[in-house]
This record gives C-alpha cells, sequence and structure tokens, in this order.
C-alpha cells in the first residue's frame, strides 16, 4: 500500500491547496490511502461537518484530529456518525468519537488510523502510551496496515512514541508544531517514523498564522487575534509504501507541494 499522511491542514488556504492539488496528487504518486489532519482546518482551529464533505469530495479517506477536537460544538454529531474520523485515543472515555478508525483503501486493503496527544507541554491528558496499547489490542489483527498520528509539541516525546510502536505498527508521524522535520526514516523493526510532517497551509507566517499579529501579541503582551495568514501555501506530508505481507513500513518519504506545482498537477490532470 502507497499511503499519504497529510500534515495539519490549516484554515481555507491550507484547504483550497489540498482539494485543488489532490486528485492529480493520487494519480502521479499512485497513492492507495489518504488520511489527513484537519484539527485546525476550521478557521485555524476545529473541524465542522461541512469541511468534512469538501475534505472526502476531493479524496480524503480518513481524518485524524488533535487537541482542538472539540473547539467548535457542530463537530460532536459528526464524530458520533461518521466512521472514518479518529479522535485521539487518549482522552476520557466519555469523551464524543472513536478512538480509532478502519478503511478500505483503492487497493483494497484495509487500514487502521488512530490519533493520540502528546503530554509534555500539553494541556494534562491520560497516557498516550497505554491509550494505544488498547487501540492496538482491539484492532482486528487481520487489519495489517496501521497508521498512528502523535499530536504533540517534544520531538523528544515523539521519538520515544515512535521507539515504543516500532514493529508493532506501519508509520507513527507527528504533527501539532506545523514544522517539518528532516528525521524520516524506517525504524530498525519496521516502523515509519518522522517526527513532524508539517502543516498544509500558508508558510509566509508564524505555524499558519499572520505574522504582524503574533509578533504584536509576543511584543507587547496584548491579545491580539491570530488569524490564519494567506502566503506562500504547500502542502506538506509523507508517503509511506508497506509490505503486503507484514503491513510493515518499506519506505517513507517527505511529500512538499508549493502553489506552482499544485497548479501544474490541477492541470495535468484536466488535460
Amino acid at each position: 500500500m502507497r499511503l499519504l499522511f497529510i500534515g495539519d491542514i490549516v484554515g481555507k488556504p491550507g484547504r483550497e491547496i489540498l482539494c485543488h492539488a489532490l486528485p492529480a496528487l493520487v494519480s502521479a504518486q499512485r497513492l492507495d490511502l489518504i488520511v489527513a489532519n484537519a484539527e485546525n482546518a476550521a478557521a485555524g482551529s476545529g473541524y465542522t461537518p461541512k469541511i468534512h464533505a469538501e475534505l472526502m469530495a476531493a479524496g480524503v479517506d480518513a481524518i485524524t484530529l488533535g487537541d482542538h477536537v472539540y473547539r467548535r460544538r457542530e463537530v460532536l454529531p459528526l464524530l458520533e456518525s461518521e466512521s472514518n474520523i479518529a479522535v485521539p485515543a487518549n482522552h476520557p472515555d466519555e469523551a464524543t468519537g472513536r478512538r480509532w478508525v478502519s478503511v478500505v483503501a483503492r487497493n483494497g486493503e484495509l487500514a487502521m488510523v488512530t490519533c493520540a496527544l502528546g503530554q509534555l507541554f500539553m494541556r494534562p491528558i491520560d497516557s498516550p502510551w497505554r491509550a494505544i496499547d488498547r487501540v492496538l489490542a482491539e484492532a482486528p489483527s487481520e487489519i495489517l496496515v496501521r497508521l498512528v498520528d502523535f499530536h504533540a509539541e517534544a520531538t523528544s516525546e515523539m521519538q520515544v512514541m515512535g521507539r515504543y510502536l516500532d514493529g508493532r505498527v506501519s508509520a507513527v508521524v507527528g504533527t501539532h508544531t506545523h514544522v517539518p522535520t528532516a528525521d524520516e526514516r524506517v525504524l530498525p523493526s519496521g516502523t515509519a517514523f518522522q517526527c513532524d510532517v508539517g502543516m498544509t497551509g500558508p508558510h509566509e507566517s508564524i505555524i499558519g498564522r499572520r505574522i504582524d499579529r503574533v509578533l504584536a501579541a509576543t511584543l507587547t503582551g496584548m491579545p491580539h487575534p491570530f488569524d490564519v495568514a494567506d502566503g506562500d501555501v504547500r502542502i506538506n506530508g509523507a508517503v509511506i509504501e508497506t509490505d503486503p505481507q507484514t503491513g510493515l513500513a518499506v519506505s517513507i518519504e517527505r511529500l512538499m507541494v508549493t502553489e506552482l506545482e499544485a497548479a501544474r498537477l490541477a492541470s495535468s490532470k484536466g488535460q
């Protein structure tokens, strides 16, 4: 299976470039499954039913969320009704949403998708290690392809998760910082790993937000709205190939698509 994991979609710019380029990207990269972190897709924070429909129509197969999962109340019925949205597995049992989901890829293989929140420099949350252990125990053994999105702040904690799950899942990919790391590799026991795949959104920004607003808030100590920026929009993600016999990773490659490249992709698809 060739799986594309898309880093945090930030606001309308992130949604637009992804929806514009994804159909052609699927063809060009021979992709079987598309998973996206969309916790920042609604004006930079949260997720909505309308955005879910938009991303599904573009070709996204499964969604992971993060610490902004419950930011917008209109998402709650969606989390109960849709079978392809995973909320962080280490939220309390009473919290709405599925801790893992299974999806059928374009090549007919099943894949399990889950996510968890880190604990370092984050709001208090249950153990991600124990939560992922529970998910792996619940998921049917016949599902060989297993993807974990670890939504965390510290690269050290992300590395711990990668090593903890090495050989037990197909991939551990990080989100949340919006900054892509140059450490993609297949770990010794066969798990693809990258600390953070980066964001899909405006890069002429400070992690997706208007530079002037972030600077003003930082330098004055006064509140300023962190509006989503709109310049130098890119898709960031990771393409992971798995072994059909084991579900473990064969390779992982960083993916970055600029606005110009996205336009070329979309144009070539239309010809």
